[in-house]
């Protein structure tokens, strides 16, 4: 009888185990991107890696004449400014995740994005932010799109 329950249990163990992964392995739904989230998420995805290698030139011909960018600490800089310091980066890691567009029209989107940045500490301070949330706002010229407006703000205060 002893052993009658303890296979009783030990079945039991198996079947709730093995129901377990079946149901944690069920694909979660995965949503579909437009053409226009695809394109945009591919040009922020290029202004990352131009970030990590300090490609002013991909800068210049990306952004807007009226490009604007306000950078972790809050400052404001406009357009030449902004590409000195988006091409000056002293970038270690800046590893994007949780990428989402939202369309202002068929024109403009804002895309925003999490992100793990390491660099190297500035004169008399610290490293930046090691997480911070990034904003980019694109807008359609012509036929192709460009930066307008760039915003990294901190997404954990006490890491500063």
């Amino acid at each position: 009888m002893k052993k009658m329950k303890s296979e009783l249990v030990i079945c039991a163990v198996l079947l709730l185990a093995g129901g377990i992964p079946g149901s944690a392995q069920t694909p979660a739904l995965v949503r579909v991107l437009s053409p226009l989230e695809q394109t945009l998420i591919a040009n922020e995805k290029s202004l990352i890696e131009a970030k990590k290698k300090d490609d002013a030139a991909f800068f210049k011909r990306t952004v807007s004449t009226d490009f604007a960018l306000v950078g972790v600490d809050g400052q404001l800089l406009e357009r030449q400014e902004a590409i000195d310091e988006l091409g000056d980066s002293g970038l270690v890691e800046l590893t994007p995740y949780d990428i989402k567009v939202v369309t202002v029209g068929e024109n403009a989107a804002v895309v925003t994005y999490d992100a793990i940045v390491r660099k190297a500490p500035e004169e008399d301070q610290g490293p930046p932010p090691r997480y911070q949330h990034f904003s980019s706002v694109w807008v359609k010229q012509g036929d192709g799109w460009k930066l307008k407006f760039h915003q990294a703000t901190a997404a954990h205060w006490g890491d500063w």
